[in-house]
């Protein structure tokens, strides 16, 4: 029961009635055959407002049961081997960025082929690097875990941080995409063309042949990746 009076009543139609005696709104309520319901009781006047009080629980347990949605694990993969462009890496950290602010966790793996085995420290940087551009909204669940030639890290959102980033981008006048279904799609496309297989088959292969100098083409003039030359220079290629 409503004690206070007045009050500011929103009919049932959602107009502003406006300030009214609290006897006055539950007698209009009765002749609608709904109810007065107090809907925000911590101003003065509260604000009240004429409904049907059983449908309005029923809306708001639907609302509180998607909100509370089970956070799901995605995988993003950092392509098929170590040598995986830099612009490549920081299209991966935003699309984590928006599953964590989503709410879900995710899983980042990054392959190995043949000799770069012997140079794991290089994949473990750069998901340590990965953990350290997200730490603004996340926090790391589980530390690098091998499975044959790929290793992975969990991430999981930390609430109070999301917050505080939402905050920041309604004071920069930014707004959060949170339409995933895009990126469903994309991430799905991404980790198709990696593929699931975990063998290597460059392992056992013979080295190939070098080829004549004289029988090169036309000279390459794309920009060579940092990445593939430091690779090349540790495993000597």
């Amino acid at each position: 029961m409503i004690r206070i009076t007045p009050i500011r009543l929103i009919d049932a139609e959602g107009e502003q009635v406006g300030v009214v005696e609290t006897a006055e709104a539950q007698r209009m309520a009765q002749e609608a055959g709904l109810d007065l319901v107090e809907i925000s009781p911590d101003i003065r006047p509260p604000v009240c407002k004429i409904m049907d009080y059983g449908k309005y629980k029923y809306e708001l347990s639907k609302r509180e049961n998607k909100g509370a949605k089970q956070a799901e694990l995605k995988e993003i993969r950092l392509g098929r081997s170590i040598k995986i462009d830099p612009h490549d890496v920081g299209i991966r950290v935003d699309q984590s960025r928006r599953f964590l602010i989503a709410g879900h966790k995710v899983q980042l793996t990054q392959r190995f082929r043949g000799r770069e085995m012997a140079h794991k420290e290089l994949g473990i940087e750069r998901l340590h690097q990965i953990c350290i551009d997200l730490a603004d909204v996340a926090k790391v669940e589980m530390s690098p875990r091998w499975t044959g030639r790929q290793a992975s890290i969990v991430l999981a959102p930390d609430k109070p941080k999301i917050e505080a980033y939402k905050r920041k981008l309604a004071a920069e006048g930014k707004e959060h995409e949170e339409n995933l279904e895009e990126l469903e799609a994309q991430i799905a496309a991404q980790n198709a063309e990696v593929g699931d297989d975990d063998t290597d088959t460059d392992t056992n292969a013979e080295p190939k042949p070098k080829k004549d100098k004289k029988s090169k083409g036309k000279k390459d003039d794309r920009i060579a990746n940092p990445v593939d030359d430091e690779v090349a220079d540790l495993l000597g290629e």
